[in-house]
């Protein structure tokens, strides 16, 4: 007789993983034989450029990489990132103190609060938002308050809105931009207003900076540490996925705040021996070598976005074109909830979308596109959902 093992009362804790449900329905569809557009997903479609690839197979051969790395990682890789920095935003980085090389930026999102909240203590988390921004806070057995992301404000916070008892119990705050799921992007005024506030109420910042390269229509995204004081306040992680379509590889980095470096890397000294060092060694030779590739990524999106709103549009959908990031938000006809919508979709058009009530509450009434398929596929998602006949009268 097999005996019963519980699981313990933080895995239970946990909120479902709502990515892994949307794949399971997209899996199923295509096991049934059905042609499935997924636009569902967050999975870039395009290889690592190349040069990058060489890089990690000559290292791969390295002898020194056979070994434990450095708990810490490699500074050389560290090095890398503070020129990174430098080049891309003029922002000074101690490659010493003020970089943590990351599995990948979403174990730096769980990690935080692990490393920066106690039990009951308030994380300001932005609805709708990144969802694995709720595993880290579970984990850290801290408590939720949502921030209301609305078109009315661009998708930012209003922070003269969260009332001042909340504010003064927050000890950490999530923000992301570009934006996922809204496809918004933010100003450096906005992100000044992020410190004061931050400041005044003795609140850490983590912002995620996945999709740092990717803004459209000539517009360059801002990164927090750009603004005076970020560093006082808060850390940015960026992650190699986006930029350099490296999703697999699994490395990232936190810059910023010395503290809350020094609370990473205590962490990750508990958890790992840091990552293989080819994969260092290549992650360097992304930052450090062509950006052209970056461009041509960018340009690439750009036109995806534009043939997919244009395609919307021509069926009487409207819709607002993101101004970053390389997802579409898009806002519903009026009666009808974002997970009947997504699974309209995929039952009547095979054409799988994320519901926006995945990313929070107020994400309800959207559904998040990915643009991480060709642009003859995006115009046939929109030509097969408008002969499902929803716009016609609708808006």
């Amino acid at each position: 007789m097999t005996m019963e093992i519980p699981f313990s009362e933080l895995l239970e804790q946990l909120p479902k993983q709502f990515f892994a449900s949307l794949v399971a329905k997209v899996g199923e569809k295509i096991k049934a034989g059905c042609d499935v557009i997924n636009l569902g997903q967050g999975n870039p479609d395009q290889p690592t450029p190349k040069h990058i690839v060489e890089a990690m197979q000559r290292a791969a051969a390295n002898p020194k990489y056979h070994k434990y790395s450095p708990f810490q990682g490699y500074f050389f890789l560290k090095e890398a990132i503070a020129a990174f920095y430098a080049r891309e935003y003029g922002v000074t980085i101690d490659p010493a103190r003020e970089v943590a090389i990351l599995f990948g930026g979403k174990a730096g999102l769980v990690e935080l609060p692990l490393c920066l909240v106690n039990p009951g203590d308030v994380v300001l988390v932005p609805d709708p938002g990144y969802p694995d921004y709720w595993s880290g806070i579970a984990l850290a057995r801290a408590r939720m308050e949502m921030m209301p992301l609305v078109a009315e404000n661009g998708f930012l916070p209003d922070y003269e809105a969260i009332p001042a008892a909340v504010a003064d119990r927050a000890k950490l705050m999530f923000l992301n931009y570009p934006n996922n799921p809204t496809g918004a992007t933010a100003t450096k005024e906005f992100f000044a207003e992020t410190v004061a506030f931050a400041a005044k109420h003795g609140i850490a910042v983590v912002h995620d900076f996945a999709y740092g390269a990717i803004g459209f229509d000539g517009r360059k995204p801002v990164s927090f540490l750009e603004v005076d004081g970020a560093k006082d306040v808060g850390v940015e992680i960026y992650t190699f996925s986006k930029t350099y379509n490296m999703a697999g590889w699994r490395v990232a980095f936190a810059v910023g705040n010395e503290r809350i470096i020094r609370a990473l890397e205590l962490l990750q000294d508990h958890l790992y021996v840091s990552l293989f060092g080819a994969i260092q060694e290549a992650a360097a030779a992304a930052l450090l070598g062509p950006q052209d590739c970056v461009a041509e990524l960018v340009a690439l999106y750009e036109a995806r976005r534009n043939t997919f709103i244009h395609a919307l549009r021509d069926i009487g959908w409207e819709v607002q074109a993101p101004s970053g990031s390389f997802f579409a938000w898009l806002p519903l006809p009026k009666g009808i909830s974002s997970a009947e919508f997504a699974d309209m979709l995929l039952e009547r058009a095979h054409v799988a979308v994320a519901p926006g009530i995945g990313f929070g509450e107020h994400g309800e009434g959207y559904v998040r596109v990915g643009l991480l398929t060709d642009e003859a596929r995006l115009r046939e998602a929109a030509e097969r959902i408008g002969r499902l006949g929803l716009f016609e009268k609708n808006f």
